[in-house]
């Protein structure tokens, strides 16, 4: 089918290369000149992986192409609207205005038949506003709502393979249109749910929002741990093998963040306010703050292992972005902790394999490296916050010949204490005792 992807960042790049890759014809449209330039070479502007393997075969093969004029977009059947849906400064909700200027902007240049696909995570209510100004505005065209659920790191295999499929319609056909797009990951058994706008976009936040309290519920029994003297991932392998609960998503340590959790278990709570229902979520907001409660723990812990005090005292950090397989610092709960520690007159040198130029944009008052062995050397503390593999698989002997002192802070709690201890080193995890 002949498509289009409004707003090419992390979402509607892999998207409209996905999209290409699986043989529709794709033009993906953003107004960021540079970003067009980069992925119209074959380069993507950010990290993730695979995306650089069908981005350059998508574009080579003339199925992918890039520009920032939207009437480019006017031959496509399908257009997806995969603009961002940033927090708004001061306030949980989230920020319209990016998917009501590129559904603005799109409007004029819809063909007959035409449909219009959200992908961006919105608050519940809006696919019902866009549809309403579709019928006053453009008749001949229709509204779907098909959420996406990537997971950084995994987004090309996401968008390939989905575990499931959603559609938000109001008509068969924009549910058929869509069984076009996605035939091949239909053939492969992928489970397909249609159902009405407001569920489909409940549906993404209501996942993201569970998997959030999962994440800060087992960060709360965390804190029981530390005071009882209990095992925190001895705990977690006893209630996963409840089938009910499961074991993904119950490792304790400094919490979540990235561009999606944070931002949208707020932007729920605050829809929530609006619609008079606040009291149903309230209980998000203490999700929220245990996460956030989580990174002033590890702070706390390299406090006490320093003896009282950080200051002049070189802490190596070991990630910064929010998660590995990412270069994504946004709300990054690593570099957070590293800048609280900066502050507290610390000499932070902090590394990560792919998130330093990130860091570096935001946050230049830190001392950076791209080698872990630089950052270890000479360092009195080492906090490990993004648990990338060449942090996990760290021998402590080598390491322990690097710093000046062997002192560590597993805020994964994906290290071995065992073999840390036993190489000297005063280990210290988040719920382990």
């Amino acid at each position: 089918m002949r498509i289009s992807v409004i707003g090419c960042g992390y979402l509607g790049a892999v998207h409209a290369s996905a999209m290409a890759e699986l043989g529709h014809q794709v033009i993906g449209i953003d107004v960021d000149e540079r970003k067009i330039a980069a992925l119209a070479a074959g380069r993507p502007p950010f990290y993730e992986p695979g995306l650089p393997e069908i981005l350059a075969s998508a574009t080579a093969s003339g199925r992918l192409r890039f520009s920032t004029d939207i009437a480019d977009a006017a031959d496509a059947d399908v257009h997806f609207l995969a603009v961002g849906t940033p927090q708004v400064p001061g306030s949980g909700a989230a920020d319209l205005s990016y998917v009501d200027a590129a559904f603005e902007s799109l409007l004029p240049h819809l063909g007959e038949g035409a449909l219009v696909v959200g992908k961006s995570t919105v608050p519940v209510g809006t696919a019902a506003r866009l549809a309403s100004r579709l019928r006053a505005d453009a008749p001949h065209a229709s509204l779907a709502w098909n959420p996406e659920f990537l997971r950084e790191g995994f987004a090309v295999k996401d968008t390939l393979e989905p575990d499931r499929l959603v559609y938000g319609v109001a008509a068969d056909h924009a549910a058929s249109m869509l069984d076009q797009i996605y035939r091949a990951a239909i053939e492969a058994g992928t489970p397909r749910i249609v159902t009405d706008y407001a569920t489909a976009e409940l549906v993404k936040v209501a996942a993201n929002s569970f998997l959030a309290t999962k994440i800060s519920f087992i960060n709360a029994m965390s804190e029981i741990a530390d005071a009882t003297g209990a095992d925190v991932t001895a705990l977690a392998d006893a209630i996963g093998h409840d089938a009910r609960i499961g074991r993904r998503f119950l490792n304790a340590g400094v919490g979540f963040g990235g561009g999606c959790l944070p931002k949208d278990i707020r932007a729920f709570t605050a829809r929530a306010d609006e619609l008079g229902l606040g009291d149903s979520l309230g209980f998000l907001k203490e999700v929220d703050a245990i996460n956030l409660r989580q990174r002033q723990r590890v702070v706390d812990l390299a406090i006490e292992a320093l003896g009282g005090s950080a200051f002049r005292k070189k802490i190596a950090v070991l990630g910064v972005t929010f998660k590995p397989e990412s270069d994504d610092v946004r709300d990054s709960p690593a570099l957070d902790v590293a800048v609280q520690l900066k502050g507290l007159g610390a000499e932070v040198v902090a590394t990560d394999p792919e998130g330093l130029e990130n860091a570096r944009l935001r946050h230049p008052q830190l001392d950076y490296t791209s080698s872990t062995h630089d950052a270890l050397r000479d360092a009195e503390l080492v906090v490990l916050v993004t648990e990338w593999r060449e942090y996990r698989a760290l021998d402590p002997e080598e390491a322990g010949r690097l710093v000046a002192g062997r002192r560590i802070i597993d805020g994964r709690n994906v290290l071995d204490p065992v073999a840390w201890r036993a190489a000297g080193w005063v280990y210290r995890g988040l719920g382990r005792p």
